[in-house]
């Protein structure tokens, strides 16, 4: 039998105690680093690395007002929440050159909302064959990045876009 090790993962099974409050407000209010995760701020929303991803580059979008569902966003938010969806598949594709990506928004727990006080958008880059034994089987993903190192490589991509966009104007 070959064994797969992911000694990081000890810290979260051992970690019995739930955050206080709501995660996505709890990222707002700190600064912006690796441990954080947050990548990009924008006016009315932001992007973080999900923490448990499905795979490398996992992004959500998320609005900084703390709403369960989309419809009780004002419309700038809803709007700039897919613009920055679109920047996200825009530095996923420069980055890890995937064939697809899954994006949706999980309302309410039925639909599988795993935080479903506060609306996100995921968005998962996807490639072919990326679903195999140890997720379909196992019921574990294997990443080959380490968080830290796929948050700056996503935060440097979203500083050149932006600074792109900026001299364009």
């Amino acid at each position: 039998m070959k064994h797969l090790w992911s000694p990081w993962r000890m810290a979260y099974i051992e970690n019995h105690d739930k955050e206080a409050g709501c995660v996505f407000c709890n990222a707002q209010a700190k600064a912006d680093n690796a441990e954080n995760l947050v990548a990009y701020r924008g006016k009315r929303a932001f992007a973080i690395l999900n923490r448990y991803p499905y795979t490398s580059g996992h992004l959500m979008v998320i609005p900084f007002t703390h709403k369960a569902n989309l419809e009780e966003l004002d419309s700038a938010t809803r709007a700039e929440m897919m613009e920055l969806t679109s920047h996200c598949t825009t530095i996923l594709k420069t980055i890890y050159h995937p064939q697809g990506f899954n994006v949706g928004v999980n309302i309410g727990e039925a639909a599988g909302a795993g935080i479903k006080e506060h609306v996100h958008i995921h968005i998962v880059p996807r490639w072919k064959g990326d679903t195999n034994f140890m997720s379909t089987v196992g019921e574990t993903r294997v990443l080959p990045e380490e968080l830290e190192s796929t948050y700056n490589r996503v935060q440097n991509e979203f500083t050149k876009l932006f600074q792109n966009q900026l001299r364009q104007e």
